[in-house]
């Protein structure tokens, strides 16, 4: 059954910020934007401070800290300056690309976008729920897995892994081939949908399918209070920021496919040796298209 209650962010403190963000009301979402742009600022400052800054109260700055995790405003304070102090230890790259950086800063501020979102996707990934979701996997008849968009090739993916170790699965990127699939798994199957904001109807609806025919339903979003995490039994969450030129697009794909390589991993780990020898054989029977070195 899917999960009736909002599941709590984890992971680094702005890492939960910006995974909660879409869910906040609007004055909280103001305290968030605060505490983003300058975290060593609002560190520093008092709760009166912050209110004042994001143009609401000092209450709503404490339900702030609460839908983050945080018991109130003091914690939130030395988390932020922990946080500020080892964020400073590393070596910026400027922020968002602009129009007129030169390729160079364009492969600089990818590269750097890239290897945060595969950082901060490791540092939150809820481990408990990464083994119950491979144990499901490694146990289900058969795994439908939903993507649509940039998700699909994520989608592909985690498919063609899961093949390649005898895992019986397929991935569905066109919902009038998606819901009918999904209304033919059942008790023990798994279906996991994959969305980065996890607002993508079409695979909400696969998974609220699979769920109604028994299958267990896995969420891998970037947001924990999605409507896709709301509708899932088990959630795999991802770190990645939105930038301009969707550079935020980008990088969550790179997210996505760091949580589904973590997956395959853990399935593969629980099958060998079964899985070492398909994954020879299936090597073997593409040897042959290979070129060989003319040396």
């Amino acid at each position: 059954m899917s999960s009736t209650t909002s599941p709590e962010p984890t992971g680094p403190l702005l890492v939960r910020v910006r995974a909660v963000m879409p869910a906040l009301a609007p004055a909280e979402q103001r305290v968030a934007n605060a505490v983003l742009a300058d975290p060593g600022g609002v560190a520093a400052m008092t709760i009166s401070e912050l209110a004042e800054v994001a143009s609401t109260s000092e209450t709503t700055v404490i339900r702030f800290c609460k839908q983050i995790g945080v018991p109130g405003y003091p914690q939130l304070r030395l988390q932020l300056a922990a946080q500020s102090a080892t964020e400073n230890l590393r070596p910026e790259v400027g922020g968002d690309i602009e129009p007129g950086d030169s390729l160079d800063d364009v492969v600089r501020k990818v590269a750097f976008a890239d290897e945060r979102a595969v950082r901060e996707t490791a540092q939150q990934v809820d481990i408990d729920a990464l083994a119950k979701v491979v144990t499901a996997v490694v146990n289900a008849p058969r795994v439908d897995i939903y993507g649509f968009g940039a998700s699909a090739f994520v989608a592909l993916d985690l498919q063609q892994k899961l093949h390649r170790i005898r895992r019986v699965s397929f991935a569905w990127s066109d919902v009038h081939m998606a819901l009918p699939s999904a209304a033919l798994l059942g008790d023990g199957d798994v279906a996991i949908g994959i969305s980065h904001t996890g607002v993508t109807v079409e695979v909400v609806e696969a998974l609220e399918e699979a769920a109604k025919h028994g299958a267990t339903t896995v969420a891998v979003t970037n947001f924990p209070r999605s409507p896709l995490a709301r509708t899932a039994d088990l959630m795999l969450t991802t770190a990645a920021r939105e930038t301009t030129y969707r550079s935020g697009a980008m990088s969550s794909r790179i997210a996505q496919l760091t949580v589904i390589d973590c997956l395959f991993i853990g399935v593969a780990q629980q099958v060998l040796p079964d899985a070492r020898k398909a994954l020879e054989q299936t090597a073997t029977s593409v040897r042959g298209h290979r070129l060989k070195s003319s040396e």
